[in-house]
């Protein structure tokens, strides 16, 4: 009997970790191509709202060159840069 919550938390915690929402955070995306919802699922720290204002801002300059571009959108400086450098591709 003491191995059942044992197992109920192991079962759990791998029900979890396939989940549809773990797999989004973490994954390589092309912010000229996403769309907000994309972006705001796949960017860890980046909700809708400023998902939406990168795609503006995409909308604006006719795609992004540098990644950089993205600290002209309001909520993302340089420590959400260095946090989404690694998941953002620019193709």
């Amino acid at each position: 009997m003491k191995f059942i919550p044992l197992i109920s938390a192991l079962c759990l915690s791998l029900m979890l970790s396939w989940s549809p929402l773990s797999m989004g955070a973490g994954q390589s995306i092309n912010i000229n191509t996403a769309t907000a919802q994309e972006i705001a699922t796949s960017l860890s720290g980046v909700g809708p709202i400023k998902a939406q204002a990168i795609i503006a801002l995409r909308d604006q300059i006719g795609g992004f060159t540098d990644i950089n571009q993205l600290l002209k959108v309001k909520g993302i400086g340089e420590s959400t840069i260095q946090r989404i450098s690694d998941q953002i591709v620019l193709e």
